[in-house]
């Protein structure tokens, strides 16, 4: 029987993805002084400096580190801009190039311009790794470069394929920065973060391995409500040997997103991630989860569904009884005729 899921629901990801940029502190020490020198705003400088913006640095460091480089008059300019203005908290990480001799204000407009961010590569929850190798050629490296770093880096031991190895975040590298340290970086991260979500240590009998593949499914299939309950489902299904029967693995391996609707066709597609004709886990990740599908995967919540099927948008339903999930499938149609699902297109 066919599992309805939620199609990765991907653009409602990316634009999650974009808006959840790490947030920066803004516990500014007091600046002396009672005045703040500021250039005029709107001066047209032909000269561009880099500042490193770390995680988690707080705003008075930004200030001292503008004023150093010649970007602003004084630090306590943009001290001051940056209490005044909540959006200084979504300064993002990374390398940013931002003109000299510049008002504060304009420097807190460049500082938020992701365009200005060196190097950047920004992987959202569920990407498939097709989709963020061309992030490496748009910040500078070359795609020869990418091909040999993508054979050399090393994975976890345990781990086959880098698909699933990138962990979500916004990167931002210098210039030089080689592909293969690039991408090192990102599945370092990637351990760090299976670690903390408990796939090394888990008591049971799936490899961390496959709690990272399960995360996939889970990322690819609901939403962040549903993930643990979508973690059990996979469970329940292994348990008593019936398919996966996940639209999302169909998707993954024609490389299509966007469609809710899954035709009877496209489940005959003979592929070992094909959920529909493979029993079992398919052999690898199908996507790059994000950390709630990874704990998910950990800690799934308790209960006897086999069946779920996404009604209406953000409208998901776990069952148990194949009639109840029959009658829902043809609720969902219905709402799938009506249109519900077209911003999913």
């Amino acid at each position: 029987m066919k599992i309805w899921g939620s199609s990765a629901l991907f653009r409602v990801a990316v634009a999650f993805s974009l808006l959840c940029v790490t947030t920066l502190s803004l516990h500014f020490i007091r600046i002396p002084g009672s005045s703040a020198p500021d250039f005029a705003c709107g001066s047209n400088s032909q000269e561009r400096v880099t500042i490193k913006v770390s995680s988690g640095e707080s705003g008075s460091s930004i200030a001292q580190s503008l004023f150093t480089a010649g970007v602003t008059k004084s630090a306590e300019s943009y001290f001051r801009v940056a209490v005044g203005d909540p959006r200084s908290q979504l300064v993002a990480p990374g390398i940013h190039a931002i003109d000299r001799g510049i008002c504060a204000k304009d420097a807190l407009n460049q500082l938020l311009d992701s365009s200005r961010i060196t190097g950047l590569i920004n992987i959202v929850e569920g990407a498939w790794l097709s989709e963020i190798l061309p992030q490496f050629t748009n910040a500078g490296m070359s795609a020869s470069e990418v091909s040999k770093a993508l054979a050399l880096v090393k994975k976890p031991q345990g781990f086959t394929s880098l698909e699933g190895l990138l962990f979500p975040a916004q990167y931002s590298f210098a210039e030089g920065t080689s592909a293969l340290v690039a991408i090192q970086s990102m599945v370092d991260r990637a351990e760090k973060e299976m670690r903390r979500a408990g796939l090394f240590s888990s008591p049971e009998k799936f490899s961390p391995q496959q709690l990272l593949i399960i995360a996939s499914l889970v990322q690819a299939e609901g939403n962040e409500q549903d993930f643990e309950k979508i973690s059990q489902v996979i469970r329940n299904r292994l348990t008593k040997g019936m398919p996966l029967q996940f639209d999302s693995t169909v998707h993954y391996v024609k490389k299509s997103r966007g469609s809710v609707f899954l035709s009877t066709q496209s489940t005959l597609i003979n592929s070992p991630y094909n959920t529909y004709k493979r029993y079992g886990l398919p052999p690898g990740p199908i996507n790059n989860p994000g950390f709630n599908a990874l704990r998910a995967a950990v800690r799934p919540q308790a209960g006897d569904w086999l069946y779920f099927i996404t009604v209406a948008p953000f409208d998901t339903r776990f069952t148990s009884d194949i009639n109840e999930f029959n009658n829902w499938k043809i609720e969902y149609k219905k709402n799938l005729r009506a249109g519900k699902f077209r911003s999913n297109k």
